[in-house]
Protein backbone atom coordinates (compact mmCIF):
# COMPACT_ATOMS: atom_id res chain seq x y z
CA UNK A 1 0.00 0.00 0.00
CA UNK A 2 1.27 3.45 -0.97
CA UNK A 3 1.33 6.35 0.85
CA UNK A 4 -1.45 9.04 0.35
CA UNK A 5 -1.23 10.74 -2.92
CA UNK A 6 0.05 14.30 -2.58
CA UNK A 7 -1.62 17.63 -3.89
CA UNK A 8 0.87 20.69 -4.45
CA UNK A 9 -0.73 23.96 -4.89
CA UNK A 10 -0.78 27.58 -5.02
CA UNK A 11 -3.30 29.32 -3.05
CA UNK A 12 -5.54 31.20 -5.68
CA UNK A 13 -4.65 28.74 -8.01
CA UNK A 14 -7.55 28.17 -10.42
CA UNK A 15 -6.32 24.76 -11.86
CA UNK A 16 -5.11 24.04 -8.15
CA UNK A 17 -8.90 24.17 -7.23
CA UNK A 18 -9.93 22.04 -10.28
CA UNK A 19 -7.60 20.02 -9.85
CA UNK A 20 -8.62 19.42 -6.00
CA UNK A 21 -12.06 19.32 -7.26
CA UNK A 22 -11.59 16.91 -9.72
CA UNK A 23 -9.71 14.11 -6.90
CA UNK A 24 -12.06 15.37 -4.41
CA UNK A 25 -15.30 14.15 -6.93
CA UNK A 26 -13.67 10.45 -7.54
CA UNK A 27 -13.68 10.00 -3.55
CA UNK A 28 -9.10 10.29 -3.68
CA UNK A 29 -8.26 11.12 -0.45
CA UNK A 30 -5.48 13.40 -0.81
CA UNK A 31 -2.61 15.70 1.11
CA UNK A 32 -3.02 18.72 0.04
CA UNK A 33 0.65 20.83 0.46
CA UNK A 34 0.53 24.54 -0.30
CA UNK A 35 4.19 25.54 -1.49
CA UNK A 36 3.65 29.17 -0.76
CA UNK A 37 3.21 28.37 2.89
CA UNK A 38 6.26 25.67 3.05
CA UNK A 39 9.35 26.34 2.15
CA UNK A 40 9.89 22.49 2.50
CA UNK A 41 7.09 21.70 0.39
CA UNK A 42 8.17 23.65 -2.36
CA UNK A 43 11.88 21.75 -2.50
CA UNK A 44 9.84 18.57 -2.60
CA UNK A 45 8.03 19.70 -5.09
CA UNK A 46 10.87 20.92 -7.08
CA UNK A 47 12.64 17.87 -6.03
CA UNK A 48 10.23 15.47 -7.96
CA UNK A 49 9.05 17.73 -10.84
CA UNK A 50 12.23 19.84 -11.85
CA UNK A 51 9.58 22.79 -11.96
CA UNK A 52 7.75 25.06 -9.83
CA UNK A 53 4.34 25.27 -11.37
CA UNK A 54 1.44 24.08 -9.61
CA UNK A 55 -0.38 21.83 -9.22
CA UNK A 56 1.88 18.80 -9.12
CA UNK A 57 0.96 15.22 -8.09
CA UNK A 58 2.79 12.90 -6.03
CA UNK A 59 1.73 9.44 -5.78
CA UNK A 60 5.11 7.40 -5.58
CA UNK A 61 7.04 7.43 -8.73
CA UNK A 62 3.85 8.64 -10.28
CA UNK A 63 4.06 12.92 -10.46
CA UNK A 64 2.37 14.47 -12.88
CA UNK A 65 3.63 18.33 -12.74
CA UNK A 66 1.51 21.87 -13.81
CA UNK A 67 -1.73 20.15 -15.21
CA UNK A 68 -5.04 20.49 -15.95
CA UNK A 69 -7.42 17.43 -15.19
CA UNK A 70 -7.27 16.55 -19.09
CA UNK A 71 -3.25 16.31 -18.74
CA UNK A 72 -3.82 14.23 -15.72
CA UNK A 73 -6.38 11.70 -17.26
CA UNK A 74 -4.29 11.54 -20.38
CA UNK A 75 -1.04 10.95 -17.58
CA UNK A 76 -3.20 8.08 -16.22
CA UNK A 77 -3.96 6.42 -19.65
CA UNK A 78 -0.07 5.73 -19.48
CA UNK A 79 -0.34 4.60 -16.01
CA UNK A 80 -3.22 2.23 -15.35
CA UNK A 81 -2.00 0.42 -12.31
CA UNK A 82 -2.08 4.20 -10.56
CA UNK A 83 -5.71 4.66 -12.39
CA UNK A 84 -7.19 1.50 -10.92
CA UNK A 85 -5.53 2.39 -7.65
CA UNK A 86 -7.35 5.52 -7.57
CA UNK A 87 -10.48 4.27 -7.82
CA UNK A 88 -10.93 6.04 -11.42
CA UNK A 89 -12.82 4.04 -14.37
CA UNK A 90 -11.73 4.67 -17.84
CA UNK A 91 -15.66 6.22 -18.51
CA UNK A 92 -14.86 8.86 -15.68
CA UNK A 93 -13.20 12.26 -16.57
Amino acid sequence: MRNKPILYIKRGCPWCRQAKAFLDQHGIDIDVRDVNASTANMKRMIDISDQTMTPTFEYGDFVVADFSVDEFLSELEERPDIRVELGIGDDED
